[in-house]
Formats: structure tokens, sequence, C-alpha cells
């Protein structure tokens, strides 16, 4: 029998993979106190990606929701995270910036952070989590776990030596983003990562892509995990993790504890499932198991965004194709593990040899930089056939000649307009200055989102979702509406 910690991802991974990273501080704000007392080991919460979409689409300031709902749950440990080399997609971005990242979080009230880089840069994850360290908070180093032959058990007890050699790191955490641990493959991994890992807690996160990550998390548990990342039902499973309720349900089937207050759940549930029906948000449901998810091993979250490219081609048919062609580009690219950004930039590689028919023939910038070893050095080698095209690419000598710069902060502070406040600077860092500027003309926080639940709410939203036109009426004797776009 174990006693088993929780993580949630609520208001972090559950609504970046099921709600695109649209959820309002005034969306979650009446949660937050529920989710302080539930009694959670740490409470994951924000990172820069979330912070460039709250700014572009939503034109909503990140640091100030941020610190209401840091003050709406003091007795938590709240959670941010990070890649070591990068703030958001494809960009690179100074050390200095990250350094900054960091301490500014910290400053906001962060006290926990998990780190990655998905090609193991070990000395920069070192490096943040002894930033991070300093400032005052506790350090989980991840471990990004991809299924191909050579991503073997050796090779993950390999990286958990060197992650743990750290003082500054406390945890380790095995990070499955596309839900392709499979339960028989977790015993032997977590077996090299606990011989590896200097006695450091593991934590696990596995998103339910196949639902079986349930039943990984189980057998995880019978080798040694302790920790383990859940969300809130409305925003668990499907590209999302399983559930809190059903893992606090089938731990104790297993004879384990826990310190969750169970009592709480179904009211944090119920909250984010009214805001879901409301603002035409997804709820999370179980997938079918499909076996090609082994094969691409694309994050759940990103299907719909292949879907929409292919449409805009009017090829929303070729989906099954750019996902057989994914796991072809993967391998040709090295096999590189299926997280941000190279789950973005293998797969719009796929849907660049679907759309053009001709393989290889649209060569991004940014396969360029990966080849070059921009983001690390690559797991396996590009295969040559592939590094041969990527050579011949028009912007190859270019980038080649123009390696990513790694200047002070001084000098990132004088290229944005000498800025002093440190927290304008970072979002600066984050997105162009017109979206902040568009941000700040939108007005103050929004923190009334109220929650409908009515026949005639319901209807409204029933032809707000079939309707195509730009103008809606409908009148009967006891009720009318009018909907417009």
């Amino acid at each position: 029998m174990a006693h088993i910690e929780f993580i949630d991802q609520t208001l972090r991974d559950g609504q970046q993979s099921l709600w695109g990273m649209r959820m309002r501080a005034g969306m979650a704000l009446p949660a937050c106190p529920l989710i302080d007392r539930t009694g959670y080991r740490v409470v994951d919460c924000t990172g820069s990606s979330i912070f460039e979409v709250l700014i572009k689409y939503c034109r909503e300031n990140p640091w100030e929701g941020l610190d209401r709902m840091i003050a709406a749950m003091p007795r938590s440990r709240v959670r941010a995270g990070m890649r070591s080399n990068a703030c958001v997609t494809f960009a690179i971005t100074p050390d200095a910036v990250m350094d900054l990242w960091v301490r500014r979080l910290c400053a906001h009230g962060i006290r926990s952070f998990w780190i990655y880089d998905v090609l193991f840069n070990i000395d920069k994850m070192h490096r943040l989590a002894r930033v991070a360290k300093e400032a005052g908070a506790e350090v989980a180093g991840a471990i990004n776990f991809s299924s191909s032959p050579v991503h073997t058990d050796e090779y993950y007890g390999a990286r958990a030596a060197e992650l743990s050699a750290s003082p500054d790191v406390d945890t380790l955490l095995i990070y499955d983003t596309a839900g392709c641990l499979r339960p028989e493959r977790v015993g032997s991994l977590v077996a090299q990562v606990r011989a590896n890992g200097r006695g450091k807690p593991i934590e696990l996160h596995s998103h339910n892509v196949t639902g079986l990550s349930t039943w990984t998390y189980l057998e995880a548990i019978r080798h040694g995990v302790t920790i383990l990342h859940t969300a809130a039902r409305p925003l668990a499973n499907g590209p999302s993790m399983p559930s809190t309720e059903i893992m606090l349900r089938n731990i104790a089937l297993d004879g384990h504890t826990h310190g969750i207050d169970e009592a709480l759940l179904g009211q944090v549930s119920a909250h984010f499932e009214a805001i879901a029906r409301t603002y035409g948000l997804r709820v999370g449901v179980p997938n079918e198991f499909d076996l090609s998810a082994y094969a691409h091993q694309i994050p759940g979250g990103m299907t719909g965004t292949l879907r929409n490219q292919l449409a805009q081609h009017g090829m929303a048919d070729r989906l099954d194709d750019v996902l057989d062609e994914t796991a072809v580009v993967r391998k040709e690219l090295g096999y590189p593990g299926m997280m941000t950004p190279f789950s973005q930039l293998v797969g719009v590689s796929a849907v660049m040899n679907i759309v053009t028919g001709k393989r290889w023939s649209v060569i991004p910038d940014e396969v360029i930089q990966y080849a070059l070893g921009y983001y690390g050095t690559t797991v396996a080698p590009v295969e040559p056939h592939v590094m041969e095209r990527i050579e011949a690419a028009p912007r190859y000598r270019e980038i080649k000649a123009s390696p990513p710069e790694n200047p002070s902060l001084e000098e990132v502070r004088r290229r944005n307009g000498n800025v002093a406040d440190d927290d304008e600077l970072l979002l600066r860092a984050v997105v162009p200055i017109h979206d902040i500027e568009a941000m700040r003309a939108a007005g103050p926080l929004r923190l009334d989102f109220p929650t409908l639940s009515s026949p005639e709410a319901d209807f409204a939203r029933e032809l707000m979702r079939i309707a195509n036109s730009r103008y809606v009426q409908v009148a009967s004797a006891e009720l009318s509406v009018e909907l417009s776009r």
C-alpha cells in the first residue's frame, strides 16, 4: 500500500488540451478556493504559451489573472512550466530572458516549476532549476517520454541520472504528452528512472489519448511512482489526463491512500461543466482505443489543428494520410519527441508533404534549424536523403550562417525600447507589441462569467452552434431569440 499525492492539472494542461488555453481568469476564480482546499500536492497553473494565447486571442492581461488566481489559493503550492530554451512555439529564447521568466513568476507567487527539454539540453535545465531554487521554488525535472527504437529504458535511465545530479531538481517527472506509455512498458521504464534517480520522488503525467493512462497510472504506482497528474472530470480524458475522480476510486480499490477531500471535487467539476456548457467549450470524454496513436504519437489536442490545416486546402478527408505521414516524417527526422516544438514541426511537415503531393518539396525554417542542431543534439541522425533535401533548401545557407543569438538582458531590454518594467519586458518577449496594445485597449480584466442553465439558454446555444447565417431570428408565443455575428 502506498500514499499517493496528486498534482491538479485542471487550470493548466486540462484546459490547454481541451480548451486551447482559452480559460480566462474569471472562469477559474470561483473554483480556485475549492481547489485550494482539496489537498493537492501542487496546483499547476500557467506557462508562457498560456500567456501568449491570453494576450493574442482573449485580450487578457496574464499577469493580472495569475495574481488573482494565486491570491485565491493561499494554501497551495502553485506551479508553472517552461521549456529550457524557449518561451513559445518554435522560437529560441535567450538564456537571460528564460532566467528572468523564472524570477518574475516567483515574484508573483509561483513556488513550483516543471522544466522540460525534448532534446534534453541538461545544462540549460540545470541552470533554470538553480534560478528557481534561488528564488524559493521547487523543481520537477521532466523526462519527456516518447516511443521509438532509440527511446529505450536505458536512454531514459541515463537522462534521469543527468537530471537528478543537480541538487536543485527535487522530483523527476515522466511526461507522456502523446499517451503512448503503455501499461506493460511502465514497469521497466520506472525501474530505470528509480535506479538512476538518486532516490528523488517520481511524478507521472500521461494524456489519456488511448484510454489506457488510468491503467498505466496504477501500474506505475506498483513500481514506486507516488505522484500523479490529474484534472477535474470536465477537463480530463480525451487529449487530457485521467480524471482525479476515477483515479481516487481506482487507487482506493487497489488499497492505496490519499489526502484529497473528495467532497470538493463535485463542486469543482460542476463549475467547469457549467462554464463549458455556457461558453461553448469542450468537455473531455474518453477516447476509443486507436492503435495508430502509438505510431504517429501526435498529442491529442493537436489533431484538431491538423484537421483545420487540411480543411483550408480542401483536403479535410486526408487526415488519416497525414497521421500516417507523420510517423514517417518523425522517423526521417531522427525520432524527435512529439512535444512542443517538435510535434508541431513534424506535423506541419507531414501536412505539407500531403498537400503538395511531393515529399520534402517545402522545408520550413524550423526544420532547417532542427537539422543544424540549434534546438539541441538530435536523438538519432536525420536520414541522409532528407538531410540532402534540407541542405538544398533555398534558406539553408542563410540560416546556417545566422545561428540563434544569446544576448544579455541589457541588450534585450535595449531592443525592446529600454522598458524598465520586467513584467512588460517579458510580455514583449512573448508577443508583438501591437497585441499587447490591443489587450490593454480591451479594458480591465473580466471577472464576471455567469453560467446560464435553462431550456431557453440551451436552445440559444444550439442555434449558435448550427446557424451559418450572420443573422438569425426565431419567434414563438413563448420565446423570441435574435442572434447576430
